[in-house]
């Protein structure tokens, strides 16, 4: 049967003659003649080269019935359990080459794997799934093209220790061409390329995406430059079982997608004091504002939307600003960093204030009324226009460049250092 072991077997039936009495008559020659006949039949051999049909390289029914040389061997052995996730499957053959390699989950669902060049070995692409059994079917061919074949299973380790990515954005959200996709994962990574791998980023139409580590427990991956419009994002974590740290596991198989909205850039003149909205290359709208004061000055760099707050609470003492402020109902803010940087509106200034003096702590803030009921005020309308992802450019501040980590702002990073 076709892909199991053949084994040997005799082709044809060996036909023994004893000495009979000698009989007179023509019946006893045609009894002999064709008793003759039936030998020579029967055993295939040649009666003048002397081939009595015995095995030989000659005898063609002897070799297509003999086993085929080539041995399928499998690791792990069958039946194993807690098997490593990562480096423990091969599928082996000697004395031939492998036609077929199928490995598949408790769900039938096949493991992707590589064929080495010469044929004599095959092994998964990447890591296997922590605590579900596999089964492997290899079949092989010897020189003679017979098939010898191979089923197994085994099943992987079940972790004691694992870790998640918490990421955003959320799947199926519209964003800005800003927003890069982000994973912070619960415990500290100590082998960051096994993570990585485990990870794919893909986008339609195509362009380059890379991957950054800020320290060891957060991977950003973004293009080169903001994304397209329209760009179709999908994301893969393929986490489950990877080794992420030793004994640490990942428990995380996720597929999410996110969709690029239209572009939209927003530069604060923190000199001019002034916010000019760029949306698809056409100016929508330059808006008074106010910076951060002398003190306290904003940072400068292209700064993503990371959160929206109709309304929310600024405490000074959270951003190490001690008791300086505390106010229980900033409306219109919108997050620009991790260290408490927002564009948000401001009540408690005077209208004159925007456009002419720089007096936040560091924040953008914009003309509004307390309760944010008013849509037709500056604050509001930016709060409207405005959506996850869209970038917020902040230059002529005396102030540093913000740090590429500090929120999702690794666009303040050249190519050339992220790509290391």
């Amino acid at each position: 049967m076709k892909g199991q072991p053949i084994s040997g077997a005799s082709a044809g039936a060996v036909v023994r003659g004893g000495r009979g009495r000698r009989r007179r008559g023509a019946g006893l020659t045609a009894v002999a003649g064709t008793l003759l006949l039936l030998v020579t039949a029967c055993g295939g051999g040649d009666p003048a080269s002397g081939d009595k049909g015995a095995p030989g390289k000659n005898g063609a029914g002897q070799v297509a019935n003999a086993a085929s040389e080539a041995v399928v061997t499998v690791a792990p052995k069958d039946g194993a359990e807690s098997v490593p996730t990562s480096g423990s499957l091969k599928v082996t053959a000697e004395k031939g080459k492998l036609s077929t390699v199928t490995v598949t989950d408790s769900k039938g669902r096949p493991v992707e794997g590589t064929l080495a060049a010469d044929g004599t070995s095959w092994q998964p692409v990447r890591h296997l799934a922590a605590a579900t059994r596999y089964k492997v079917h290899a079949v092989a061919e010897d020189a003679e093209g017979r098939e010898s074949a191979r089923d197994t299973t085994f099943t992987t380790l079940v972790p004691k220790n694992t870790f998640i990515g918490q990421y955003t954005p959320e799947d199926g959200q519209t964003v800005g061409v800003g927003m890069p996709v982000s994973i912070r994962f619960s415990r500290g990574i100590t082998d960051p390329e096994a993570v990585e791998a485990g990870i794919k980023v893909t986008a339609v139409p195509a362009v380059p995406v890379e991957g950054h580590w800020f320290g060891n427990d957060r991977l950003d991956f973004r293009p080169e430059k903001y994304w397209k419009p329209g760009t179709k994002v999908t994301v893969e974590l393929n986490l489950d079982g990877v080794e992420g740290r030793p004994g640490v596991y990942g428990k995380q198989a996720k597929k999410f997608a996110f969709t690029i909205g239209r572009s939209q850039v927003s530069t604060v003149d923190a000199s001019a004091k002034t916010m000019t909205v760029v949306r698809d290359g056409k100016t929508l709208k330059t808006i008074p504002i106010t910076a951060g004061a002398p003190a306290t000055t904003t940072y400068n760099g292209q700064m993503v939307i990371s959160e929206k707050y109709k309304v929310t609470r600024m405490n000074g003492a959270t951003v190490g600003f001690g008791g300086e402020y505390d106010i229980k109902d900033v409306p219109h803010a919108m997050r620009l960093s991790t260290s408490g940087t927002f564009i948000h509106g401001n009540y408690w200034a005077s209208a004159g204030t925007f456009g002419s003096a720089n007096v936040s702590h560091g924040c953008v803030g914009l003309r509004d009324v307390r309760g944010a009921w008013d849509g037709s005020t500056p604050a509001a309308w930016f709060y409207d226009n405005s959506i996850i992802g869209d970038v917020v450019v902040v230059k002529n501040s005396k102030d540093k460049q913000i740090q590429p980590d500090n929120g999702l702002n690794g666009w303040n990073m050249p190519w050339s250092e992220w790509t290391k």
